[in-house]
């Protein structure tokens, strides 16, 4: 059984990522991912709680920038409420900058809240000024921002997305993030 904060979040993460979801592929990506999360694997474990600085000072001021859409604002409070119950660990491999500006939790996937491995759901946080790594991995991914940034996948382009604005990315596509002179604040799901 699924915890209930576990339960009304994935709820509202999938109905705000599937009404902002412009990419065809993205749909198609949160439909599978649905299907998926309506099986319940054995064996869920909440991982010790850990909010390092960056959260503490950063994840309110996200918070309050963002929109309040209607289709956010029940995502906004269940990432009030669930925060404190989440394990934020930053990049393990990333620069010692990275490491104590930026904080990722993995609510749904390996060493998640809910260990899984067809799943990924989780947050990244970026205090300002932060330009996270380039990365790629096989999985395909949506995001939902939530603040300001900027982004890039595939090219050398930035591109902002703006709050509430969605994107895909392809399967071992590289991509990257970062954020302005507020913190940034994305929702990423990923089907592996």
């Amino acid at each position: 059984m699924r915890a209930d904060t576990l339960e009304t979040f994935l709820s509202v993460a999938l109905d705000a990522a599937e009404h902002h979801a412009t990419d065809d592929r993205s749909r198609a990506s949160l439909a599978m991912i649905r299907e998926r999360l309506s099986d319940i694997p054995p064996g869920e474990h909440a991982a010790d709680a850990e909010m390092p600085p960056v959260v503490s000072q950063w994840l309110g001021p996200a918070l309050r920038n963002a929109p309040q859409a209607p289709r956010l604002a029940p995502l906004l409070q269940a990432i009030r409420h669930i925060a404190p119950e989440l394990r934020w660990s930053p990049k393990p491999s990333a620069s010692e900058e990275v490491r104590e500006r930026h904080a990722n939790a993995m609510l749904v996937g390996p060493g998640g809240w809910e260990n899984r491995p067809d799943v990924w759901i989780g947050l990244s946080l970026l205090a300002p000024d932060l330009r996270y790594p380039d990365h790629d991995h096989a999985p395909e991914e949506t995001y939902l921002v939530l603040s300001g940034g900027e982004f890039r996948v595939g090219t050398p382009d930035w591109f902002t997305p703006g709050p509430g604005g969605s994107f895909y990315v392809p399967p071992g596509y590289e991509h990257a993030m970062r954020s302005g002179e507020e913190p940034l604040l994305a929702l990423w799901m990923l089907k592996a």
